[in-house]
C-alpha cells in the first residue's frame, strides 16, 4: 500500500473521502455488535438469535462493503448504470440483519436501544444507497423505509409514542448519513473535474503552440511554393518551345526553393531556441494560470545567447512536463551564479509515485531515458542541448516528494556581469 506521502494531493482527497465512508460503515457494524452482546440480549433473546445476529451483522458489513466500494466508483463516473443485481446481496443481508433486531426487541428488554440497534444494522447498506439513485428517489426510499419500520416496530410491544421516537431516530440517522456520504463524494468529483480541466488546459496550450508552428510554415511556404509550381509549369511550357528563357525560369525557382529552405530553418531556429528571460516569464504566468504557485528567482546575469537558448529549453520543457504531469501545487525556478558557472534548478511538488508522470511524449524519463530518442525531446535532447555548451543535467526525486532538474553550465567570468 502507497504511504500518505508518496500520493498525490488528489490521491489523498480520494483516499481520506473512501476512508472516511467505510469508517461509518464499519463504525456502525461495530456499535451493533457490542449492542448484541448486552445482558438482555443473551439472557432473554432465543439462543439460536443470540448467535445468528451477530453472523447476520459481520455478513451486513462484509457485502455492503463490497456494495459501497462500486457505489462510490459508480458515482464518480457519470452516465455508470449500476447493476442492479449488485444490490440484492446486500439488500438482502441488510433486512435479515434489520429483522433479527426486531425479533430481539420482541423478545428481550431494549428500552432504549431498539433506535440505534436499527440505524446501525440500516446505515451499512444506505451508505451505498443514496449513490446509485437520484435524491428525489434515495428520499422517497427512505420514506416508504420510515413507513415500514413503522408498521413493524409496534410489532415488538412498544407504544405509539416508543414506536414514533424509534422511526424518527432512525430517519435521522439515516438522512444524515445520506446527506453526509453523497456530499462528500460530491466534491471529491468537483476535485476530479477540476484536474481534468486543468489537463485539457495543458493539452489545449500544447495544441495551440503547434497551430501556431504550423501558421508560421504555411506563411513561408504557402507563397514560395505556389511561384515555384507557377515558375516550373511556365519553364516546361518554354522547354517544350525550345525557348531559351526556360533556363532563366529554373534558376528562379531554384532561388526561390532556397531561400523557402533558408526562411524555414529561420523558423524552427526560432521554434527550438528559447530566451531565457522570456521562457521564464512564460512559465510563471503559465503555470500561475493552471493554479500553480511558481517562485522564479533570477538576478541579472548577461548571458551568451547559447547558454540563454540551452538554459530556456530546460525551463520550456520542465514547465511542460509540470502542466502535464503530477499534482503540482507549487514550482520553484531559481537561476544563480557559482563561480564561473550558472546554475539552473526547477523543483515542483505533487510528484506521483509511478514516475510523477515523467515520462511520454516529450517527457522527462526518471530512469535518465527520453521519452522519444530524437533531440529535443526529453532528458536526452536537453542533455545534448547541455553537452553542446558544455553544461550539464541531473534529474530525479528531491526531499518530501518533490522532483529536481538542475542544469549547470560554465560561463567565462567576461560572460557572466552582476
Amino acid at each position: 500500500m502507497k504511504s500518505w506521502r508518496g500520493r498525490s494531493g488528489l490521491a489523498k482527497v480520494d483516499l481520506y473521502t473512501r476512508v472516511t465512508a467505510y469508517m461509518l460503515l464499519w463504525a456502525s457494524v461495530f456499535v451493533l455488535a457490542l449492542l448484541l452482546l448486552i445482558r438482555p440480549v443473551r439472557h432473554e433473546a432465543p439462543p439460536l438469535l443470540v448467535a445468528v445476529a451477530p453472523l447476520l451483522n459481520l455478513a451486513n458489513g462484509i457485502l455492503c462493503h463490497r456494495f459501497l466500494r462500486r457505489a462510490m466508483d459508480t458515482y464518480l463516473k457519470p452516465g455508470t448504470v449500476f447493476p442492479p443485481r449488485e444490490v440484492l446481496p446486500a439488500a438482502a443481508v441488510t433486512a435479515a440483519t434489520t429483522g433479527a433486531v426486531l425479533l430481539e426487541a420482541a423478545t428481550a428488554d431494549l428500552t432504549g436501544l431498539l433506535p440505534g440497534m436499527l440505524g446501525a444494522a440500516l446505515v451499512p447498506f444506505l451508505a451505498g444507497h443514496c449513490l446509485i439513485h437520484s435524491i428525489r428517489a434515495v428520499a422517497l426510499h427512505q420514506a416508504l423505509l420510515m413507513g415500514v419500520l413503522a408498521a413493524l416496530v409496534p410489532l415488538t410491544g412498544r407504544s405509539a409514542g416508543e414506536t414514533l421516537s424509534s422511526v424518527l431516530t432512525v430517519a435521522f440517522l439515516t438522512g444524515w448519513l445520506a446527506v453526509t456520504v453523497r456530499l462528500s463524494l460530491w466534491v471529491l468529483g468537483v476535485v476530479f473535474e477540476l484536474r481534468e480541466a486543468r489537463d485539457v488546459q495543458a493539452r489545449l496550450a500544447v495544441a495551440e503552440e503547434r497551430l501556431r508552428f504550423g501558421r508560421d510554415l504555411h506563411d513561408i511556404l504557402g507563397r514560395n511554393l505556389s511561384v515555384i509550381a507557377l515558375k516550373s509549369e511556365l519553364a516546361v511550357q518554354l522547354a517544350r518551345r525550345e525557348r531559351p528563357e526556360a533556363v532563366d525560369q529554373m534558376i528562379e525557382v531554384q532561388r526561390i526553393a532556397q531561400e523557402s529552405q533558408r526562411e524555414v530553418r529561420d523558423v524552427v531556429r526560432g521554434y527550438r531556441e528559447a530566451d531565457l528571460r522570456v521562457e521564464l516569464e512564460g512559465a510563471r504566468g503559465v503555470l500561475g494560470a493552471a493554479g500553480i504557485d511558481c517562485a522564479v528567482e533570477s538576478p541579472g546575469l548577461d548571458l551568451p545567447d547559447e547558454i540563454q537558448a540551452a538554459l530556456g529549453w530546460v525551463v520550456r520543457e520542465t514547465t511542460t512536463n509540470v502542466l502535464r504531469h503530477g499534482d503540482a501545487r507549487r514550482c520553484a525556478i531559481a537561476v544563480r551564479e557559482e563561480e564561473d558557472r550558472v546554475l539552473l534548478t526547477v523543483e515542483n511538488d505533487g510528484v506521483r509515485p509511478d514516475g510523477g508522470g515523467l515520462r511520454g511524449d516529450g517527457g522527462l524519463r526518471a530512469d535518465g531515458s527520453g521519452g522519444r530518442s530524437r533531440a529535443g525531446t526529453g532528458l536526452v535532447g536537453l542533455r545534448e542541448r547541455l553537452a553542446a555548451v558544455g553544461g550539464t543535467l541531473e534529474a530525479g526525486p528531491g526531499d518530501d516528494g518533490t522532483f529536481r532538474v538542475t542544469a549547470l553550465i560554465p560561463v567565462p567570468r567576461t560572460g557572466v556581469t552582476r
